[in-house]
């Protein structure tokens, strides 16, 4: 019988979270919020639970992005070269983990996250149709592409949601092809750091097997889900989860946030 790694019942509630993560992400990112500190109260390190949410993160993005492939809103010109800035990115994040400013990242990703949630409020619009494009995809995968693959190789909470903007604002995509290529490069940037965490041996691979099969169910029905509702459902969400992931960030206890309220209750 596999080493799971927790308790069996641990590891339910572990594939159920999973499960609604992988929904989540599928349709605006953020799955990472609700695995993240699931793993964490299972008793795992920090490193073993940002690793095994890598995994099983990945069967996640992984089931969204075929599913819209297979729907045909992945465009071809676009694959190779959205693809390959993410995964660079992830790979270059891993490598550079122990060195990037962490901190920094804490402090300014929540703030960074409420802008987004403000601005997608104040554009109820924003993705409804395709716009003229403010750089090319060149310019694009050099700048957002790999900028934001390297951070979901770092640090990671909202990288989904940065890709999603990223390629509405600087490309031109309307919401539901942005959604769609948002899952290939998150698929992408997932895989170049997840190479790194299974070399360093962090990972919990039967749990994160069995989360990631959750996953995949999730993000199928949260991908066919989006499809369905398409920008209706998709902004709203955006919204509710960049701020849910603002929130857990700033009331994490190492955010001066989080400091500042433990002392003001304290």
């Amino acid at each position: 019988m596999f080493d799971l790694g927790v308790s069996l019942t641990t590891a339910l509630l572990l594939v159920l979270a999973a499960f609604a993560a992988g929904f989540v992400d599928a349709i605006a990112g953020g799955g990472g919020l609700i695995t993240v500190p699931a793993l964490l109260l299972a008793g795992l390190s920090p490193v073993s639970a940002v690793a095994t949410n890598k995994l099983q993160g990945t069967f996640g993005v992984a089931s969204s992005a075929l599913t819209f492939w297979r729907a045909g809103r992945l465009e071809k010109h676009l694959i190779l070269p959205l693809f390959g800035a993410a995964f660079c990115g992830g790979v270059l994040g891993a490598l550079i983990a122990h060195l990037a400013p962490t901190a920094v990242l804490r402090l300014m990703i929540p703030f960074i996250l409420i802008a987004i949630a403000i601005y997608v409020l104040m554009s109820p619009k924003l993705g409804d149709q395709d716009a003229r494009p403010r750089m090319g995809i060149p310019a694009f995968t050099l700048s957002f592409g790999l900028g934001i693959g390297i951070y979901d190789g770092v640090f990671g909470p909202g990288a989904g949601t940065f890709y999603l903007i990223g390629l509405i604002l600087a490309c031109g995509l309307g919401m539901m092809r942005a959604i769609a290529h948002t899952k290939l490069m998150n698929l992408a940037s997932n895989l170049g750091a997840l190479i790194f965490f299974a070399l360093a041996g962090h990972i919990l691979v039967p749990l994160g097997l069995a989360m990631g099969a959750a996953s995949a169910t999730g993000a199928w029905l949260g991908a066919r889900t989006a499809l369905k509702f398409g920008g209706a459902l998709v902004r709203p969400l955006v919204v509710l989860v960049s701020i849910g992931m603002a929130l857990r960030l700033m009331l994490d206890p190492a955010h001066p946030v989080g400091q500042w309220i433990r002392t003001l209750f304290s």
